[in-house]
C-alpha cells in the first residue's frame, strides 16, 4: 500500500527522496534532544515546544518540496527574475532595520505570524536559478563577453557583495557556487578570473560597509593562531565522548553547555549521540546527494536542467561540508547550520524548495510539445522539437505555420 502510494505520488530520483526523508528524520530527533534542556528553561518546563515547532517546518518544508516538485521546473526561470529584483530592496533593508542576532542582522520579522524571514534565501535560490537560465541560452553567444557575460557577473557580484554585508559566510559560499555553474557552462577561463577580481571588489566594498569584518577578522586570526573557543571546545568534547556507535539518541551530555548546539553546532550533538557510525552515515548522505544531483549534468538533455541541478545540489552539499568542518575543526567557526537537519525557520522551507527543483529535474524533461490542429472530425497531433537554445515558448506556437507541417507530411 505504501509502495503504491510513493510510486504514485512521489516521482522523480527515489535515492533522493531516501536521502532527504532520512536527513529529515535525523533532524527532528537530534533537534528534540538538543533543544531539550533549552525547552525547559525558557517554557516554563514544556520540553517538547521546540520538537513541536521544528517537526512543523520540517513537514511544511516536505510539503513545499511535493508541491514543487510537481511543477515543470522551467517554470521557475521566469519567477527567479522577478524574485532577484525583489531581493536587492530586501537585502538593503534587512542591513539597514533587520533584526539583530549576535550582532548581525540577517532577518526580518513578518508581521501577523512573527516568524523571522531571511532574505538571503530567497537571493541565492533566486540567483542559482536566474544564473543556469542566462547560461542556457547564451550557449551559441557565450564566447561574447558584453553581451552574455557581462550581465551574469553583474548579478553575482550584487547578490553576494549584498549579502556579505551581514553573512560573509553565506556570500563566500554563494560565490563559488556560481563559479561553479558557470564553469560547468562552458563560461572561458578569462571571464572566471574576471568574476573573481569583481568577487574581491564586492567583498571589499561589503566588508567596509557591513556589519561582518570585525567578527571575520577575529575568527581568522583565532584560527591561524591555535586559538580554541568555548564553543568549539564544547564540540570537541561532545565529539570526542561519542565514540564508534555513540551514547544513543537523547543522551547528549554537552547540550547543556554547546552554545548553538541545535544550529551550526548540531553535527557535534549528532556525533555523541550516534558516534563515528552516526557521523560518517551523515556525510554519505550528503555526497549522495551530491552524486545524484550533479548527474543530470550529464543526463539532462537541456543544459537548463542540467546546471539547475548541478548548482543548487553543490550550494547545499557545499555548506554542508563547510559546516561540517567546522564542527571537527577543519576550519574558523562561521554559524552555518546544517541543511536539512539543523533547527531554522524559512531556511527550512527555501531547502525544500530547492530539493523540490532538484526532484523536478531528475522527473526527466519533456523535449517536445504537442500541438493540436483541428483537421474536419478529427484532431492531429504534431510534434515540434523544442531545443533549449531555440527558447521555443507559447509565441512561438502561434507564429508556426502548421499548414506547412501537413503538406510536408503528406508529402
Amino acid at each position: 500500500m505504501m509502495k503504491e502510494w510513493a510510486h504514485k505520488n512521489l516521482k522523480g530520483d527515489p535515492v533522493i527522496w531516501f536521502v532527504v526523508f532520512a536527513l529529515s528524520i535525523l533532524s527532528i530527533l537530534v533537534v528534540y534532544s538538543a533543544t531539550g534542556s533549552l525547552a525547559y528553561q525558557r517554557m516554563q518546563g514544556n520540553t517538547e515546544y521546540y520538537l513541536l515547532k521544528h517537526t512543523t517546518l520540517v513537514g511544511l518544508s516536505f510539503v513545499a518540496m511535493w508541491f514543487v516538485h510537481k511543477l515543470d521546473y522551467r517554470y521557475f526561470s521566469k519567477i527567479s527574475q522577478y524574485a532577484m529584483w525583489l531581493s536587492v530592496p530586501l537585502l538593503l533593508y534587512t542591513w539597514k532595520f533587520g533584526t539583530e542576532i549576535n550582532e548581525a542582522s540577517r532577518s526580518i520579522t513578518i508581521p501577523l505570524i512573527n516568524q523571522a524571514f531571511q532574505p538571503s534565501d530567497l537571493a541565492k535560490l533566486a540567483l542559482i536559478v536566474s544564473l543556469a537560465t542566462m547560461l542556457s541560452k547564451k550557449q551559441k553567444d557565450i564566447n561574447d563577453f558584453q553581451k552574455s557575460i557581462v550581465p551574469m557577473l553583474v548579478w553575482v557580484g550584487v547578490i553576494t557583495g549584498l549579502i556579505a554585508m551581514t553573512d560573509t559566510s553565506s556570500a563566500i559560499l554563494l560565490f563559488v557556487t556560481c563559479m561553479l555553474v558557470l564553469f560547468i557552462g562552458r563560461v572561458p577561463l578569462k571571464f572566471l578570473a574576471m568574476l573573481v577580481v569583481i568577487g574581491m571588489m564586492a567583498g571589499a566594498v561589503a566588508m567596509t560597509l557591513g556589519q561582518r569584518w570585525p567578527t571575520v577578522k577575529s575568527r581568522l586570526e583565532a584560527f591561524v593562531d591555535g586559538d580554541i573557543s568555548f564553543q568549539a571546545q564544547q564540540g570537541n568534547i561532545a565529539i570526542a565522548t561519542g565514540g564508534i556507535i555513540g551514547k544513543g539518541p537523547g543522551q547528549s551530555d554537552q547540550r547543556n553547555y554547546l552554545p548553538q548546539s541545535f544550529s551550526d553546532f548540531i553535527y557535534a550533538i549528532l556525533i555523541e549521540e550516534y558516534g563515528f557510525i552516526g557521523g560518517v552515515s551523515v556525510l554519505l548522505l550528503y555526497l549522495t546527494l551530491l552524486y545524484r544531483g550533479m548527474k543530470a549534468v550529464s543526463e539532462s538533455e537541456r543544459a537548463y536542467g542540467g546546471l539547475l541541478s548541478a548548482g543548487l545540489s553543490f550550494a547545499l552539499v557545499l555548506q554542508a561540508m563547510v559546516t561540517m568542518g567546522v564542527v571537527v575543526g577543519l576550519g574558523p567557526v562561521t554559524g552555518l547550520p546544517l541543511p536539512m537537519i539543523s533547527m531554522g525557520g524559512t531556511s527550512q522551507l527555501f531547502t525544500g524548495i530547492a530539493m523540490g527543483i532538484i526532484i523536478s529535474v531528475s522527473k526527466g524533461e519533456s523535449t517536445q510539445i504537442v500541438a493540436k490542429k483541428p483537421t474536419g472530425n478529427t484532431l492531429k497531433n504534431e510534434v515540434i522539437d523544442q531545443g533549449e537554445n531555440d527558447d521555443l515558448m507559447d509565441d512561438d506556437l502561434k507564429d508556426f505555420d502548421f499548414d506547412d507541417l501537413e503538406e510536408a507530411n503528406a508529402a
